[in-house]
């Protein structure tokens, strides 16, 4: 069943699929970085454990955007006719000076990149200070894993609709814990995504359920966060066909 919508503007699920099939990701690399994948590979990969949408967003800096977007949307534009789910080009703006970012979000997505992801200080790397603010000052569609983001900054991000990533990657996911407790507390959006860079990173929408739990996020709550991926997808879509 082909579950992209012959408009981009009727990307919408029933609540019975949205709430108990629906596995979105909006976080992953390819050999255009350092994913192990091609994108047709790893689209199929998806494809084939039951995600309903993927973004590519391979690492990138003022060096390699305009090489690397142009053909992830050429490759999307000859695959999307053949595949049963949402595939959106993307970017992770990563490792930027922070008086960069804003620039950088604005190129990619000039590009194409319809979700903009902006690397976050996580404490598994020396990301520099004020990476946070800066992605979201720039209106970045997702913040990935954060680390110990300031509640000034999940503030800022509330205001601004940037989402917070609950990450499944190894390392980055350290503080998932913390992320999920504050951005509940202050109702900064959430969503859930795999950072995946290999086959084995992407995961069952059951496996995602465990990671929300494991970061102390309650049962009734599990849904919202993946209800927030959709609303975003559908929010970049609309804001592509604007």
């Amino acid at each position: 069943m082909k579950l992209c919508m012959p408009s981009p503007l009727a990307f919408t699920f029933s609540l019975v699929f949205l709430y108990l099939f629906i596995m979105i990701d909006l976080h992953t690399h390819t050999v255009f970085s350092d994913g192990e994948l091609i994108p047709f590979e790893l689209v199929r990969r998806a494809e084939a454990i039951g995600y309903t949408a993927i973004a590519i967003t391979d690492h990138m800096d003022a060096s390699n955007l305009d090489l690397i977007i142009p053909r992830i949307v050429k490759a999307i534009e000859k695959l999307k006719p053949h595949v049963s789910i949402e595939v959106l080009a993307g970017a992770e703006i990563t490792h930027a000076p922070t008086e960069l970012i804003a620039d950088l979000v604005k190129e990619a997505r000039q590009l194409g990149a319809k979700i903009v992801v902006v690397h976050g200080e996580t404490i598994a790397e020396p990301v520099r200070k004020g990476t946070n603010r800066a992605a979201i000052e720039a209106g970045a569609d997702i913040l990935s894993h954060p680390g110990l983001i300031s509640i000034e900054d999940m503030l800022r991000a509330k205001e601004k609709h940037v989402h917070l990533e609950i990450t499944a990657r190894r390392g980055h996911a350290f503080t998932n814990g913390y992320i999920a407790k504050e951005a509940i507390r202050f109702g900064v959006p959430l969503c859930l995504n795999t950072d995946a860079h290999s086959p084995s990173d992407l995961i069952t929408r059951e496996y995602a359920r465990k990671i929300l739990l494991g970061a102390g996020i309650e049962e009734s709550r599990l849904d919202s966060v993946f209800e927030n991926s959709t609303s975003l997808v559908d929010k970049v879509l609309r804001r592509s066909n604007a």
